[in-house]
């Protein structure tokens, strides 16, 4: 979300046209944009019936060069440049520009590549010593104020959390994000504190790991564990490893995600030639189309909709390649943990809904769920079937917006009788043109219903079959 969003007309057309997250970027704008920002989309979404979740997107630590006297330079190739923690940042030239990662010298060395401005300016580091860091010029152009600065192979140093993010993270809280997503996550600790100081402002949202970091790589399971939601951040990742290396690694990530119960988003320039044009290339067609067969559970905007000319028209195409991609059978089947064991009786309960989904042409699927965690473990098994949260908590009909092939339900129970309960699931499902006479629906839920964690039965109904409840004292 951003300017290009703003206006109340476009947010109704962005809502309409499909949706399910939006993204609060926090390296723009003040606390109380942010949270007037997200109380207008939650305004509006509520007027369409709509469920929409929160993702604040923290800053992380901005490794970047400062200004130039005339806002740019055009480096030349062969030439030597300077990156000066202590020049004015205002006073950059072709020969020098200050730097606002004071630790720069003591992160690189002689031999070392740095990567400017995603890559595009490439210097060879020649020496080093306590304030500057001396350059030659390897792949030149223009270069203008405030670039990014990545080392090649990963290294710097910076702390995944600054005091913006921290002081960021109380908003986020305020707000009621669902999600917090920490930039240039380095392993699991940085993630466990980013959850902690969350939990300690009145938070409940969800921890989204930004992985853009080569170290990062080093330490993905366990960063994947400690989070709930993984990020292939593609644009700082991309540099510091490689593009060639990128597209391995974006299925590695999205495989080992889902084999470890994680949500996993694909971002950055998915559909980018739509900043300024009505239609996609058909590259990035491709590119939205094999992350979904890949199974990524989220595919991202960001320039395209926060500034872009049509982001209504952005969100539409992403829609529209992601529903053709997801009729292929490589996304319908799955032998997702066929050979494991369940250490709890909820998530076996999940599995085996699926597994009985996939071979008995049920319509779909009803959850009832406090948590969401049902709908998780499901939404891991490649399935054509829609998977229906029905749930009385809005933080968890948030929550799982961002799950895959799930859709939240507002459901509140007005009787614990099981019989009655199983026709009123079937009747909101009707009610909303998800099933029809005739249509098998599989309904999960507990005996106690209510209790956190106590999904403990799956029950196959056909609708229209229910029938009245002759003795609700006894009926299950």
């Amino acid at each position: 979300m951003g300017p290009s969003t703003d206006d109340p007309k476009m947010l109704d057309k962005v809502i309409e046209a499909g949706v399910d997250v939006v993204r609060i970027n926090f390296s723009h704008a003040n606390e109380q944009e942010h949270i007037d920002r997200v109380e207008r989309i939650r305004n509006r979404t509520r007027a369409h019936g709509r469920q929409v979740g929160v993702l604040a997107d923290l800053q992380g630590p901005k490794i970047r060069i400062e200004r130039f006297t005339g806002g740019k330079v055009v480096l030349e190739e062969g030439e030597n440049f300077v990156l000066d923690i202590n020049y004015d940042i205002k006073c950059g030239n072709k020969e020098r520009v200050g730097v606002s990662y004071k630790q720069l010298p003591q992160d690189v060395k002689r031999g070392d590549t740095l990567l400017l401005d995603d890559g595009r300016i490439v210097l060879w580091v020649n020496e080093v010593n306590t304030t500057e860091v001396n350059c030659r010029v390897v792949i030149g152009g223009e270069l203008s104020d405030r670039k990014g600065i990545n080392r090649q192979g990963g290294g710097l140093t910076a702390p995944a959390l600054t005091d913006k993010d921290r002081a960021d993270i109380i908003t986020a809280a305020k707000m009621q994000a669902d999600y917090v997503a920490v930039s240039f996550v380095r392993n699991a600790a940085d993630v466990n504190e980013a959850r902690q100081l969350l939990r300690e402002a009145g938070g409940h949202g969800g921890i989204i790991a930004k992985i853009e970091r080569a170290e990062a790589l080093n330490n993905i399971e366990a960063i994947i564990e400690a989070a709930d939601v993984i990020m292939i951040a593609r644009g700082d990742l991309g540099v510091e490893i490689g593009d060639a290396a990128l597209p391995p690694v974006q299925k590695r990530l999205i495989r080992a995600a889902r084999t470890l119960n994680r949500v996993v988003i694909t971002a950055t320039q998915m559909m980018e030639s739509m900043i300024l044009n009505q239609l996609p290339t058909r590259a990035e067609v491709f590119d939205v189309a094999n992350a979904v067969l890949d199974g990524t559970d989220a595919v991202m905007l960001s320039a395209e909709t926060a500034t872009g000319k049509y982001p209504d028209k952005a969100i539409a195409a992403m829609d529209r390649i992601c529903r053709e991609a997801e009729k292929q059978r490589e996304v319908t089947h799955s032998d997702h943990r066929i050979d494991s064991t369940f250490k709890r009786i909820d998530e076996a309960i999940a599995m085996a809904t699926m597994y009985t989904a996939n071979h008995l042409h049920v319509k779909a699927i009803a959850a009832l769920t406090e948590s969401g965690s049902t709908t998780l473990w499901m939404s891991r098994i490649s399935s054509g079937i829609p998977i229906y949260a029905l749930t009385g908590h809005v933080e968890t009909r948030r929550k799982v917006t961002i799950y895959r092939g799930v859709y939240p339900i507002s459901f509140e129970l007005s009787t614990t009788n099981h019989a009655e309960v199983n026709r009123e699931a079937v009747d909101e499902l009707l009610r909303r043109g998800a099933v029809r006479e005739g249509d098998l629906v599989i309904i999960t839920k507990g005996d106690l219903m209510g209790v956190l964690g106590g999904t403990n039965g799956m029950k196959i109904v056909r609708v229209g079959e229910l029938g009245p409840v002759l003795n609700p004292a006894n009926s299950q």
